[in-house]
Formats: C-alpha cells, sequence, structure tokens
C-alpha cells in the first residue's frame, strides 16, 4: 500500500490531516519544542519521549484554581453554591489528579533515540525488544479536527509519529508503532516535528533553546528538588525587576499562580532529570561517534524532495 507523500494534505469540512513523512521534506515552521518532548541531544543522537507531566500539571492546575477562586467569593454570598463548586470541582479534576499521581509513581517510559550519523532510530518496544529502524522509513502526519458546538469552534489535534517493524517475519500486532502527541495538530504539530527532522537533516544546532533535563539537578546546587527549584524561580523574577523587565517579572508571577509553573518544574526535574537511558549495550555502542567519512548520508530520493519542497515554499514566500 502506497503511503501519502510528504508535504501533501487530505482536506475535508472538519478535519484536516498533514503528511510530513516519509520522505521528511521541510514543513515551513520554525522548530518549536512546545511540550518539551527533547530530553537529551548531542552531536550524534536526539532522544525524544513523550512523558509531559509538567504540561499536565499546567493544565490541572487552572482548573483547580478557578473552582477554590469560585468558592472563595461565594463563601459569603451563597455558601451552599460555594461548597456546590468545591464538590463539583473535586469530581472533575479528581479523575485527572490521580492519573496525574498515578504516572509520578509508574517508571518513566523509554525514550525514543534518532541517530544522525547512522539515519537511524532506535524503538524501544516491551520485554526488552527495540527495533533499529532507517530514519527515511519513518511516517509523520498532523491531525486536526474541528467541532462547533453552542460554545463556538473546537479545534484540536496531534503529531503522529509511526515506525515500522524492520523484521518482515514480524507477528500482527508488532508489525508497527505510534506516537501520538497532543500539540493541537496544524502548524504546531509541524513545528514539533521539525524539531526531529532538523535535528536528523541539518543537526543540533537547527533546534530551539530546549530544557536541559541532564543538567537539571547540577543546577540545584545540592539542594531538593523542591528548594532548589523554589530558589531559581524566586532568583528569576528579582533578576527580572533588578533589570527593570517588569513585563517578563509579572509573567513568572502569573505563571506561578495561574499555571503552578513552579510545581510543573519540579515534578519534570524529579522524574526526568536525568533522563532514562536506554539499557541495550547494543544500543550503547551503537551511539558512539562515528568519523565523518563513515556517515551515513541521504538518499537520492530525499534530496530530489527536499530540493523540490524547499522550491515549493520559497516560491509561496514571493507570493506572500
Amino acid at each position: 500500500m502506497n503511503k501519502p507523500a510528504a508535504g501533501t494534505s487530505q482536506k475535508r469540512i472538519f478535519s484536516r490531516k498533514d503528511y510530513l513523512a516519509p520522505l521528511p521534506v521541510p514543513t515551513g515552521q520554525k522548530p518549536s519544542d512546545m511540550l518539551n518532548i527533547i530530553w537529551r541531544k548531542n552531536e550524534v543522537f536526539l532522544d525524544i519521549g513523550n512523558y509531559s507531566i509538567g504540561s499536565a500539571v499546567m493544565g490541572l492546575w487552572p482548573l483547580v484554581m478557578l473552582f477554590l477562586s469560585v468558592a472563595y467569593v461565594l463563601r459569603n454570598i451563597a455558601p451552599d453554591m460555594s461548597v456546590f463548586a468545591l464538590v463539583g470541582g473535586g469530581v472533575i479534576t479528581g479523575i485527572p489528579t490521580l492519573l496525574l499521581i498515578y504516572a509520578l509513581y509508574r517508571q518513566v517510559p523509554l525514550p525514543i533515540r534518532f541517530n544522525r550519523q547512522r539515519r537511524e532510530v532506535c524503538v524501544p518496544r516491551e520485554d526488552g525488544e527495540y527495533w533499529i529502524v532507517p530514519w527515511e522509513s519513518v511516517t509523520a502526519a498532523a491531525t486536526q479536527h474541528s467541532s462547533i458546538s453552542q460554545a463556538g469552534k473546537n479545534t484540536m489535534g496531534l503529531l503522529f509519529i509511526g515506525f515500522e517493524n524492520p523484521d518482515p517475519a514480524a507477528k500482527e500486532g508488532n508489525q508497527h508503532f505510534y506516537w501520538g502527541f497532543n500539540c493541537g495538530g496544524g502548524t504546531s504539530a509541524m513545528a514539533l516535528w521539525e524539531c526531529v527532522r532538523s535535528y536528523m537533516e541539518i543537526g543540533p544546532e537547527a533546534l530551539p533553546i530546549t530544557n536541559d533535563f541532564e543538567g537539571g539537578r547540577e543546577r540545584l546546587r545540592g539542594k531538593s528538588v523542591f528548594w532548589g527549584i523554589c530558589r531559581d524561580y524566586l532568583d528569576g523574577i528579582r533578576q527580572h525587576l533588578m533589570a527593570q523587565e517588569i513585563g517578563q517579572a509579572v509573567w513568572l508571577v502569573i505563571a506561578a499562580v495561574l499555571l503552578g509553573a513552579p510545581l510543573a518544574m519540579m515534578l519534570q526535574t524529579w522524574k526526568l532529570s536525568p533522563p532514562p537511558e536506554l539499557p541495550y549495550p547494543t544500543i550503547i555502542e551503537w551511539s558512539k561517534p562515528l568519523p565523518p567519512q563513515q556517515w551515513a548520508q541521504p538518499s537520492p530520493e530525499l534530496c530530489a524532495a527536499i530540493a523540490e519542497r524547499e522550491a515549493e515554499l520559497a516560491s509561496q514566500d514571493q507570493n506572500t
């Protein structure tokens, strides 16, 4: 079965699907790691993970603060409604909170490793198994779905990255593996995918500044995660105030109160600093640097597809 060509789209009334790979051609978007999927990067490999504990906290925290604020405002005006707001808030946020706590006490899933010098991908699987997949066979698509209700138009989307088992004799159910990233779809999914594509085709210098999960504990200077993050966060506010950067300081305060940013940073540091290492001796050897003359080269088909896509993007820029 032929796969849709990268750079093509399927549009319907309430949905859109943009095919990004294979072959991985430029999307026209700047790389943006809005979900903190980049766990480790160097000149040889890039580790990406799907364990967004910080994003989960910053998504749940505003709901908790909203229900607490409503209950506080109504405590003297309408005590019954205040209790109702607390109970309703507990019901709505209770299950997500339990799921978050459950995720905190589970082992962090292993990352997928992209080796740019070998142009291969290590995909960890169950029971100590792993796949070595050619980079140019990786599939990626940005999906976006819209719905209309009384509240207006709601849009949701995902970035899907797929891998095929290189074993032609693999059993059914072990032939494909997909990762989905809830990033909103559309241009957001393309920007997230560009982090992976740009690393593999250009290098680590093409990536934006990302969280330093490997050095996260070192910045705490021997302090606990709780006190170390609190100190760093308050230092950031103080430094902005001393530099008369009032807007940045106010934003840090708002992020702490409305988004729970310090708590998200604490949990993220606790679980991902340092990120888990792939526990495969052969992959440790596979992850070592190669002399430049031994680096794998992109296929002629990919080079031609990239040149065609870049010309198309340049033409679009000129027309706009």
